[in-house]
């Protein structure tokens, strides 16, 4: 790489920080907030709780649900369903993005919640749950500010999306009851049925994905791109994270006396997340440079590996067990550990990029018609 290049990455890295917004370069503060304020509110309000608890149909808590479709649209609203139909120049790219999120993510998800948690099966299976929900939301914001390939991001987005609503409900099934059956693990009784998670899914996954694929195809034929993309999706950006912090001050207010009874339970979600975190990272970098994918792809290709989709993690363990289980608090450590984590990537991706992809000066737009000169293989 030239010294101009090289200064032109620097500068990158040292913007990293700066093209964050004030709410998400902050997040873990927020979140740090709001649990305390639900802490409060279900601590210092008498029966605050109980009324919260009250307003509920079945498992589902309506405040709640209220904050996860809050939480899911406008992630949904961003997908560029449009270019679906462009991805024969990104087979490898495709390929490996769904072994390591469909079968090696949850794979060690369930490896590390068995190992950490194995006495606690609330928890354990609240991380598996967390394990299922691949990327689809903040991975935008992570690729960006890493400056990865954004149409290749918004791709395996859009086709993680779409996964999710055919498979999560088998594969839940299938980690939570078939292969601990299969192992001779002893769940404790936390058995799942397919149907529970498949509803949860179909209820919370595709009723925003409907409404943001239809706001996306409105809003595009009748404004167009530049009004959709650059005035419209920035309006309703805010209003994910919004919803994010409004459901976890409601799920704190429930969990109050759980969480200040056993303050140390926090603590043990978190180290198997991290270890999570980490493994899926560096697996999925090592594997871009072997496949020799160039940074842009190896470090989308990484970053959508590691990340998971925790509003979706939170919603099914808030339909299926309830606002008050162990599961919804294990979804809802996820984000104040992911947050600070995937920003520390962020270093660490351009930080590799310096040392692995010194002679990689191609555009990721240059790449992709690169590989459609290229025969089919």
């Amino acid at each position: 790489m030239t010294s101009t290049a090289s200064a032109s990455a620097r500068a990158e890295e040292a913007a990293v920080m700066d093209r964050l917004s004030t709410l998400d370069r902050y997040l873990p503060l927020w979140i740090a907030v709001a649990m305390a304020a639900g802490l409060s509110l279900g601590t210092l309000v008498p029966g605050f709780d109980d009324a919260l608890d009250a307003l509920r149909i079945g498992t589902v808590s309506l405040p709640i649900a209220l904050g996860l479709m809050l939480m899911m649209y406008p992630v949904l609203a961003k997908v560029r369903y449009e270019e679906l139909g462009k991805l024969g120049g990104e087979r490898k790219l495709i390929v490996s993005s769904l072994v390591l999120n469909w079968i090696v993510g949850p794979l060690l998800m369930f490896a590390v919640a068995w190992i950490f948690l194995a006495d606690q099966p609330e928890y354990r299976t609240g991380l598996i749950v967390v394990g299922l929900a691949r990327c689809i939301a903040m991975v935008l914001i992570w690729t960006d500010l890493a400056c990865a390939d954004r149409e290749a991001t918004a791709l395996l987005v859009a086709i993680n999306s779409l996964f999710q609503i055919v498979a999560y409900s088998l594969l839940g099934w299938f980690y939570l009851t078939g292969l601990p059956d299969l192992l001779g693990l002893d769940s404790q009784g936390f058995e799942v049925s397919m149907w529970e998670v498949a509803r949860t899914v179909l209820i919370f996954l595709g009723i925003p994905l409907l409404a943001g694929y239809l706001t996306r195809v409105v809003g595009l034929r009748r404004r167009g791109a530049e009004w959709y993309e650059q005035r419209f999706l920035p309006k309703i950006g805010p209003v994910a994270l919004y919803g994010l912090l409004f459901t976890i001050v409601m799920l704190f207010a429930l969990q109050g006396d759980a969480i200040t009874s056993e303050p140390l339970d926090v603590v043990r979600i978190a180290v198997p997340l991290l270890i999570y975190f980490a493994v899926m990272f560096a697996v999925s970098f090592a594997a871009g440079i072997w496949m020799k994918l160039g940074y842009p792809r190896t470090s989308t290709l990484a970053f959508t590996a590691a990340s998971n989709n925790f509003e979706l993690a939170i919603a099914v363990a808030v339909g299926v067990w309830g606002a008050t289980s162990g599961q919804a608090l294990a979804g809802v450590v996820g984000p104040l550990i992911e947050v600070p984590v995937l920003v520390a990537l962020v270093y660490v991706a351009l930080w590799l990029r310096r040392r692995y992809f010194t002679h990689d000066d191609a555009t990721p737009r240059e790449r992709r018609a690169r590989l459609a000169e290229e025969p089919s293989r």
